[in-house]
């Protein structure tokens, strides 16, 4: 699968984590930024991000910064993009099950690299269940509208 993956600088550290972590799981990744620890702003990088994912570029993306909240919001103001922030394995697998989020939000400041770790395999690994839930995120879609 291939991956869209970017951070700020208060995400960066974890994003090289969780860039590894993909390329062994042996998806595609392509890197939006930033490459620095100087400060930049969240959403320069969750448009690019979020547009690779809307267009096709990529399947499904990721988001980090220091809580995942900031890139989160500007994310989802694409239409198209269900990003979801995540802290734990359960929200990671309801979100993709059940909500068909496309991206994946995390805090470097809030969870360390071992749970981010579980809860991107578990997220990339879980595909959405449809039935009920298609109605549900349909509804969603149409408030973009």
């Amino acid at each position: 699968m291939k991956v869209a993956i970017g951070c700020d600088h208060g995400g960066l550290h974890l994003k090289e984590e969780i860039k590894a972590l993909l390329l062994t799981l042996g998806h595609e990744v392509e890197d939006f930024g930033t490459y620095s620890t100087e400060s930049c702003d969240y959403p320069d990088i969750a448009v690019p991000v979020s547009r690779a994912v809307v267009d096709g570029q990529a399947e499904r993306g990721i988001l980090i910064c220091g809580t995942g909240i900031g890139i989160g919001i500007a994310a989802n103001k694409i239409d198209g993009i269900r990003a979801a922030l995540c802290h734990d394995t359960f929200s990671a697998h309801a979100s993709r099950e059940h909500n068909d989020a496309n991206v994946l939000t995390l805090g470097e400041r809030v969870i360390g690299v071992g749970l981010a770790k579980d809860i991107v395999t578990i997220w990339m690994a879980t595909e959405f269940e449809g039935g009920r839930h298609e109605r549900r995120v349909e509804k969603i879609m149409t408030l973009e509208k």
